[in-house]
């Protein structure tokens, strides 16, 4: 996780400069772990993959741990990271390539993913103490639609097996409650220690599986380690960092927003990393989506004030 203030700081705040580009960078990174998990899980069973992936994110972040000398969490802060962790690196990712593997494909799998700001929206009034406007409600069934038309018209919804669609939809109920766990509890922490809470309790609970379940087999592959340092590196590291931070300083139904440009964007990088063609429909699609994320999100249009389509009660 990376450093920010407690809280959603004030119109007037001045923001570290990370804030401005943390969208965007996030979007790209999260969008391109799809393609590429999919590259990994075919060397090695899906939760084998990622206990590896989990065992290079300590194995990075012990060194630093030693040399940094962070501060370190204190009290009830270890139990929240770890339950974070526990939804986010373990539940969410365990069952989001244990779909991939019953049969479920990379596009269906980024559809059911980008369900995640509806059923945010849908829980924010209760949990998070947030209204939903109608210009965000409309933003978001925009942002779905486009959503869906890329995937649709590239790669088309056909039929999957009735496990590995409850496993993607069981992946997308964990995200969710790891965005509100995170918003309700979350602090600024080193993402250092964090990182190690996180994944250590994710490695704890995948790696049985992994080896009892799946006898820790691993075809040796370029493919393999190449996608496992983008996964390591870019996924667990830089992208979930982001988001955890970006949801501590803002409005959980704004951040999540952001998941609709997901399935999109992985459709163009599948398209520029596997040569995976998109259909013309497929660009009006990506459009849609990114004009649902603006309206969703109060993008500030040229010569307008800001909308704030989603309100804070007091």
């Amino acid at each position: 996780m990376l450093p920010d203030g407690k809280g959603a700081p004030s119109v007037s705040s001045r923001e570290p400069w990370w804030v401005r580009f943390a969208p965007v960078i996030f979007v790209l990174l999260w969008s391109g772990g799809f393609p590429v998990g999919k590259v990994g899980i075919h060397s090695a069973g899906p939760m084998t993959f990622l206990a590896i992936r989990y065992l290079l994110v300590i194995a990075v972040m012990l060194p630093l741990l030693i040399v940094l000398r962070p501060p370190m969490p204190k009290g009830a802060e270890w139990r929240h990271l770890a339950v974070v962790g526990l939804l986010i690196q373990g539940c969410y990712f365990g069952l989001g390539y244990l779909s991939l593997a019953l049969g479920v494909s990379a596009g269906i799998a980024a559809l059911i993913s980008s369900l995640q700001p509806i059923a945010t929206a849908l829980l924010a009034p209760r949990l998070a103490g947030e209204h939903i406007s109608p210009r965000a409600w409309l933003g978001l069934g925009l942002g779905l639609a486009g959503a869906a038309i890329v995937i649709v018209t590239k790669s088309g919804i056909g039929a999957t097996s009735t496990s590995g669609l409850i496993a993607a939809f069981g992946a997308l109920a964990m995200m969710t409650a790891g965005t509100f766990y995170e918003k309700r509890f979350g602090v600024t922490q080193h993402p250092v220690p964090a990182n190690l809470v996180q994944h250590g309790v994710a490695l704890a609970g995948l790696l049985p599986v992994a080896l009892f379940a799946e006898g820790f087999r691993v075809e040796s592959r370029p493919s393999l380690w190449i996608s496992l340092a983008y996964l390591v590196i870019g996924n667990s590291v830089i992208a979930v960092g982001l988001l955890l931070a970006m949801v501590r300083r803002g409005r959980v139904s704004r951040v999540s927003a952001l998941f609709f440009l997901v399935p999109p964007l992985a459709a163009v990088i599948a398209w520029l990393l596997l040569g995976e063609q998109m259909p013309s429909l497929a660009w009006a699609g990506f459009v849609v989506a990114a004009a649902g994320v603006a309206l969703a999100a109060g993008v500030r249009l040229p010569g307008r004030a800001p909308a704030i389509p989603v309100e804070e009660r007091s």
